[in-house]
């Protein structure tokens, strides 16, 4: 886990309802593994109530503890050492959408007094009718997906060829896979060995967990998305001058609905790649009948267009066993090549081995 800091956000309440331990709860596992930017209090998710939030999603009592309804949560806050002061939507659904149930749930929260973040693309400071509760009730809405306006984005300029850190990009062969968790643990490995190490984010989930450097990629007009991912990885070497920049990975080359990669790849011009696999996964997340390319043709992809090697593979071992973890890494090495890892396992000591070759003197 991150240190805490001192200077949180606030007290947060994160709404997960039907999604928790599922790829559509990956904002919620985020806030739930690690945050600068919130104490987390509990989890809401009726399917779980009862339940350790770590124990569910990791099998680690981290006490944080899930709850049915608003209400519930609401009250053990208060009756708690830490009152409650924000609603997190901790959702990450297809499109980015939030049901009317959830929404019934957010205005439940607003009454309760809690200010309100959200990432997902509705904008809820946009929705008249929850707007004018957040005012009656003296609550902030926060949309962390709304872009910023034209004049404050960065278009690509070359100041990238200034970054002599080392640049990982921790790519995956689908969305809703682990990169941004497996980038983390990079971070924090590196920096375990005594490296400086910096996280660049690429998502709404990465900012909530506090990352510095961090910028919403999708949901910016194209023309400045590799400038704002230049700007982010400059900034981080610029002020920092870290050993080691690691740079988040969005959707993947070949997934139909989010192929994310090759801007990461073309503007953040990393020195290696890192790629997170799901080696249980045939499918592409969310549609049926879309069969994940092979692992062999995406790091063969990867390294065609960015002419930089992938160095190793991350494991995502849903619907694995913990004792087939092994095994199934032993797999991939004998398939493409590669070492391989699962670093929610074993953490990312072993992985950052591979990886001090390339650092730059």
């Amino acid at each position: 886990m991150m240190d805490r800091n001192p200077d949180k956000d606030g007290n947060a309440i994160v709404y997960c309802e039907g999604a928790f331990n599922t790829p559509n709860g990956k904002t919620a596992h985020g806030l739930v593994r690690r945050t600068l930017r919130y104490k987390v209090l509990s989890v809401i998710d009726s399917r779980y109530a009862g339940r350790d939030a770590g124990m569910v999603l990791d099998g680690k009592s981290n006490s944080i503890k899930i709850f049915g309804n608003i209400e519930e949560a609401v009250t053990a806050s208060q009756d708690g050492s830490f009152p409650e002061t924000h609603l997190v939507i901790g959702l990450a659904p297809d499109g980015g959408r939030l049901s009317p149930e959830a929404r019934e749930d957010v205005k439940k929260a607003i009454q309760a007094g809690l200010n309100i973040d959200c990432g997902l693309h509705d904008f809820l400071s946009e929705d008249e009718e929850i707007t004018q509760l957040a005012g009656k009730f003296k609550v902030k809405i926060r949309d962390i997906r709304k872009p910023p306006h034209r004049k404050q984005l960065h278009f690509f300029s070359g100041k990238i060829e200034q970054v002599d850190s080392l640049k990982i990009a921790v790519l995956g062969t689908d969305s809703a896979i682990g990169k941004r968790t497996t980038a983390w643990f990079i971070v924090e490995a590196f920096q375990n060995a005594g490296y400086t190490a910096e996280m660049v984010g690429t998502g709404q989930t990465a900012w909530m967990q506090g990352a510095k450097y961090c910028l919403i990629l999708d949901s910016l007009v194209n023309d400045f998305v590799s400038g704002e991912i230049e700007h982010a990885v400059w900034s981080a070497w610029n002020e920092k001058h870290p050993n080691v920049i690691v740079i988040e990975g969005q959707g993947s080359l070949m997934n139909p609905a989010y192929p994310g990669g090759y801007e990461l790849l073309a503007a953040g011009r990393p020195d290696i790649v890192i790629l997170q696999h799901a080696p249980k996964r045939k499918e592409y997340d969310g549609f049926p009948g879309y069969l994940l390319h092979p692992l062999p043709k995406q790091i063969q992809a990867i390294e065609m267009i960015s002419g930089k090697p992938v160095v190793a593979i991350t494991v995502n071992h849903e619907n694995i066993e913990l004792k087939d973890i092994p095994a199934v890494c032993k797999q991939i090495e004998d398939e493409v090549g590669l070492p391989a890892f699962d670093v929610l396992v074993d953490g990312a000591g072993e992985l950052v081995k591979i990886i001090k070759p390339f650092l730059k003197k």
